[in-house]
C-alpha cells in the first residue's frame, strides 16, 4: 500500500493507493476519525461488485452502514437525484455527526461530495473511486457538483474529501472504453506536467493496456501526486490548477451537444486535447511531432482523436459557458510541447476552430 497526502493544512487528508486494499477501509477511516454512523452512496453497476465487501469491512470496524443506491450514469449526475440522496438521509435521521462514503466513478464521488458539502452545511465524506478516471482525476482535490442541461458541472463546491482509498483491482471489472476513458486523463498529466511520464506512458503502454496491477499502481500515483501537488498550491483554481482543464473546455461541449453519457468524458477530454495540441502547433507553441506523439498514444489508448461533426457556431455557443470564461472571453489550456502548458486567450478562436473542424 502506497500514501501520497494532499497538503491543505487542516484539511488535509491521504490517498491511499494499492492492489487489494478495500479490505482495509477500516483502518483508513479510523485513522482520520471518521464518523461511525455512514452511508454508502453507489450505484446498481459497482454496489453489485463491492458493496458488500465494503459494507462488511466498515461493519467490522464498528460502524453502522446506510446504503444509497442511485442510477448509474452522467444522464444522472442531476439535482433530481441529489435531491433523492437529501431525502434518503433525512429519512434515516442523518446529522451532523455522521458521515458519506462515494463507492463508484466520478458521477457517484460528485455527487456524494457535492451532497456531503451541502446537507446540514457540510458533513464528512470520503472517496473510494472504483474507475481509472475517477482514481487519477475526480476523486482527488475536492471538486463536487452536479450538472445543468446547458453545461457539465455548472453546480457545484470544492469540499475537500477526509480520505480517498484507491484500490486498483476495482479496474479489472471495468469495460474497455470506460478504462480507455481514464488513460486519457492519465495522458493529460504527462502533456501539461511531466515528460518523463508521459515517454514512461509510451514505452508501458502495453502493460497499462493489459492492465498490468503494477503499471497501473505506478501511473495512478504519478498521477495523483501531480494532482495533489497542484491542488496544494490552488486549492480554488485560481492559477495553475486550471492547467489540469487541459481538453476540458472543448470536451465539455462535445459532451453537452452530444448528450450527457453518449460520448464519455475521457473521450471527449482526449478529443479536446489534440485540439488543442494542433492549435498549439498553429501559433508555434508545440511541433508537429509533438501533436503525432499524443494523437498516437491516444489512438493506441482506444480513445477517439476526432470531433463530432456539429457546427462551430454550437460548440463556441456550449464553450462560452465554460467555468473557465472571463468576461466573456473563452480562454482555453494549450500545451507547450509535451511537459508544459499555460492559459491562453486565442485571438479569432471562432476562425480557427472553423478551419479545424472543417
Amino acid at each position: 500500500m502506497n500514501q501520497i497526502t494532499v497538503g491543505l493544512g487542516e484539511r488535509s487528508y491521504p490517498i491511499w493507493i494499492g492492489e487489494r486494499i478495500l479490505a482495509n477501509i477500516g483502518s483508513a477511516l479510523d485513522a482520520v476519525a471518521f464518523p461511525v454512523k455512514v452511508a454508502v452512496v453507489t450505484n446498481p453497476t459497482v454496489g453489485d461488485l463491492y458493496c458488500d465487501q465494503l459494507v462488511e469491512s466498515l461493519a467490522a470496524s464498528g460502524r453502522k452502514v446506510s446504503v444509497i443506491r442511485v442510477p448509474d450514469g452522467e444522464e444522472y449526475k442531476t439535482l433530481e437525484t441529489l435531491e433523492n440522496i437529501y431525502d434518503v438521509l433525512i429519512d434515516r435521521q442523518f446529522d451532523r455527526y455522521c458521515g458519506l462514503i462515494a463507492l463508484g466513478g466520478g458521477v457517484i464521488g460528485d455527487m456524494a461530495g457535492f451532497a456531503a458539502a451541502t446537507f446540514l452545511r457540510g458533513i464528512p465524506f470520503v472517496q473510494i473511486p472504483t474507475t481509472l478516471l475517477s482514481q487519477v482525476d475526480s476523486s482527488v482535490g475536492g471538486k463536487t457538483g452536479v450538472n445543468h442541461p446547458q453545461g457539465k458541472n455548472l453546480i457545484g463546491a470544492f469540499y475537500q474529501p477526509r480520505h480517498v482509498h484507491i484500490d486498483v483491482m476495482a479496474l479489472a471489472t471495468l469495460s474497455k472504453r470506460e478504462f480507455a476513458s481514464g488513460l486519457a486523463e492519465v495522458v493529460k498529466y504527462g502533456i501539461i506536467h511531466d515528460l518523463e511520464f508521459f515517454n514512461w506512458l509510451e514505452e508501458h503502454r502495453e502493460s497499462l493496456v493489459a492492465r498490468s496491477a503494477d503499471a497501473l499502481v505506478h501511473a495512478v500515483m504519478k498521477s495523483c501526486q501531480i494532482k495533489a501537488n497542484v491542488v496544494e498550491n490552488d486549492e480554488k483554481e485560481q492559477g495553475i490548477r486550471v492547467l489540469l482543464n487541459l481538453g476540458h473546455t472543448f470536451g465539455h461541449a462535445v459532451e453537452t451537444l452530444a448528450g450527457y453519457g453518449v460520448v464519455k468524458h475521457g473521450e471527449a477530454v482526449a478529443i479536446g486535447m489534440v485540439l488543442a495540441a494542433r492549435i498549439s502547433q498553429r501559433i508555434n507553441l508545440c511541433s508537429a511531432a509533438d501533436v503525432d506523439r499524443i494523437v498516437e498514444l491516444l489512438t493506441y489508448f482506444d480513445l477517439p482523436v476526432t470531433p463530432p461533426d456539429f457546427a462551430v457556431t454550437d460548440y463556441l455557443k456550449v464553450m462560452q459557458r465554460d467555468k473557465k470564461v472571463k468576461d466573456g472571453v473563452v480562454r482555453v489550456v494549450l500545451n507547450h510541447g509535451i511537459g508544459s502548458a499555460a492559459m491562453h486567450q486565442i485571438k479569432d478562436l471562432d476562425k480557427m476552430l472553423g478551419d479545424l473542424l472543417t
